[in-house]
């Protein structure tokens, strides 16, 4: 394929490319390149905020280049502090290899293996050394560190910034300078460390990769960006049921940008679907082809037909789910708080979660709306407890023997 029209592809939802005249260069050599990109294994599951660097990654492999999934197995030990307000504890090394096992099988559902080639970075930076680490963290200045603006804003609002947290940056550049990157891709918010890379390739008489970086995916919150932390996420291991209905209930603007990060639709095709709902069409039949294309992606056609089923009978219908777990809970009174209830049938992660999601109308005890947060249920008593859309669960109080 002539270098213009990757280049026309290799545009679609990119956030920055510095420099595109390199890019052009390094397309023009007619050569496959090598595409890296890091990930620190923090938690044991990616979510679909991760994918859209990975969907552009399978791009580049489609256009017949190569790509480096590197797992930053000591990186993650250090601590990314990107975004962070303050230091973020380390990770053990059980930790960090515990969550690194998950991370292939989730990635190879969009990469192709014959393309792609896990690395971790441990190969390396174990082998630097004291002697090694201090060489490299001579080649930059504490203010070229303060210019990250993360960094920036906790000097200034004299919030402790640890030494440890400096190493970062130069570690993760330092793994483009061992892996000889071509390009490396990130979401916006890795600008610095990306850039990094880059100066660290010339002063080791390297040709610089370019740096690619990503628009970060809007949570289901539709106001900050995907995390587990925010509890705005979508899980690429999560139930088909669950990640279907998560799906659907992302506002319609936010569709389209789903549309864009996470779909492998044609733009021409996604275009056709806007001026289909601006003609009229229901935007949440729209909102079905999307949560269909990524359920079957991690999961298969099947299970995406019956997550739109499962979705239809429960939203539409008004049916409870035949699947949702059941749970038996004992009291040693004649009865428990319905907070309580809701915090031991895991439907909330905490009872004053749990009084204000019943002060929000989103509690329901046998479809029936619950308004008192200090309700008690007796016990010998059995139903079905809902919070929210999603989340159900058939609970049987008992007394205590």
């Amino acid at each position: 394929m002539a270098d213009q029209q990757q280049l026309a592809q290799i545009h679609r939802g990119i956030d920055e490319i510095l420099v595109e005249k390199e890019l052009l260069e390094k397309l023009k050599a007619s050569r496959s390149l090598t595409i890296k990109f890091g990930a620190d294994p923090t938690a044991c599951d990616l979510h679909l905020g991760h994918t859209v660097i990975l969907n552009k990654l399978r791009q580049f492999q489609q256009l017949g280049h190569h790509v480096v999934f590197l797992i930053g197995d000591f990186t993650a030990m250090v601590g990314d502090p990107t975004g962070k307000n303050n230091t973020r504890p380390p990770l053990t090394r059980e930790e960090v290899l515990s969550n690194a096992k998950t991370y292939t099988d989730q990635v190879f559902k969009i990469l192709d293996p014959e393309r792609t080639t896990v690395r971790y970075n441990s190969e390396w930076l174990e082998q630097l050394g004291a002697g090694g680490l201090v060489s490299l963290a001579s080649q930059q200045t504490v203010a070229r560190m303060l210019e990250r603006d993360d960094f920036k804003k906790r000097y200034a609002g004299g919030t402790a910034i640890a030494i440890h947290e400096f190493l970062y940056p130069l570690l993760q550049g330092y793994d483009s300078v061992a892996l000889k990157s071509d390009i490396e891709i990130g979401g916006s918010d890795q600008k610095f460390n990306l850039l990094m890379g880059r100066e660290l390739q010339k002063a080791h008489g390297q040709k610089p990769q370019v740096v690619m970086t990503m628009p970060l995916l809007v949570g289901l919150d539709g106001v900050k960006k995907m995390s587990k932390s925010q509890h705005n996420y979508i899980g690429v291991t999560e139930h088909p049921s669950d990640m279907f209905g998560k799906l659907m209930s992302i506002s319609d603007d936010l569709m389209w940008s789903y549309f864009e990060l996470l779909s492998f639709k044609a733009l021409t095709d996604i275009e056709a679907l806007k001026s289909d709902v601006l003609a009229g069409s229901n935007p949440r039949d729209v909102k079905i082809l999307l949560a269909k294309e990524i359920v079957a992606r991690f999961h298969d056609e099947a299970a995406a037909a019956k997550a739109e089923l499962d979705f239809v009978n429960r939203f539409q219908k008004g049916a409870v789910p035949d699947d949702m777990p059941h749970v038996e809970l004992s009291s040693e009174s004649t009865g428990l708080m319905i907070a309580h209830i809701l915090k031991e049938a895991q439907l909330v992660q905490s009872t004053s979660e749990a009084m204000r999601m019943i002060r929000q109308g989103a509690v329901k005890i046998d479809g029936v709306k619950i308004d008192d947060p200090k309700l008690t249920i007796d016990v010998d008593t059995e139903a079905v407890y809902q919070v929210g859309k999603r989340k159900f669960a058939k609970v049987k109080l008992i007394a205590l023997a």
